[in-house]
């Protein structure tokens, strides 16, 4: 993600809030209801970036697309370490492997003859 299509288009989203909202509070009887500009001035700016902010979100998102696709892509050191150790591994006493018994336990001959 460019820091830059980041930063127009916050800024970009902030001024289509504070914009409308000192126009709102020039009304007398919205300084008393300065809430009420609140949600105003908040309604009025999400609909002017759904209307016009739509290529500074569309190239945010897909820098945040792509960043996050490189990191998927990227083999951490923990996976290439268990990659390389794997394959040397020789299973242990007691593994899954062998049943979970150890050497001589459970076996079908019997010693006593």
């Amino acid at each position: 993600m460019k820091a830059r299509s980041a930063l127009v288009y916050s800024v970009l989203r902030l001024l289509a809030f504070l914009v409308p909202f000192a126009i709102l509070m020039l009304f007398p009887i919205m300084r008393q209801y300065y809430w009420l500009a609140a949600i105003f001035a908040a309604l009025i700016g999400l609909s002017l970036s759904l209307l016009f902010l739509r290529r500074p979100l569309d190239e945010m998102t897909s820098g945040m697309a792509e960043r996050r696709e490189r990191e998927r892509r990227a083999v951490s050191d923990e996976e290439a370490e268990d990659a390389a150790t794997v394959g040397d591994a020789a299973p242990a006493p007691g593994d899954a492997a062998s049943g979970g018994r150890t050497p001589g336990e459970g076996s079908d001959r019997s010693t006593a003859d």
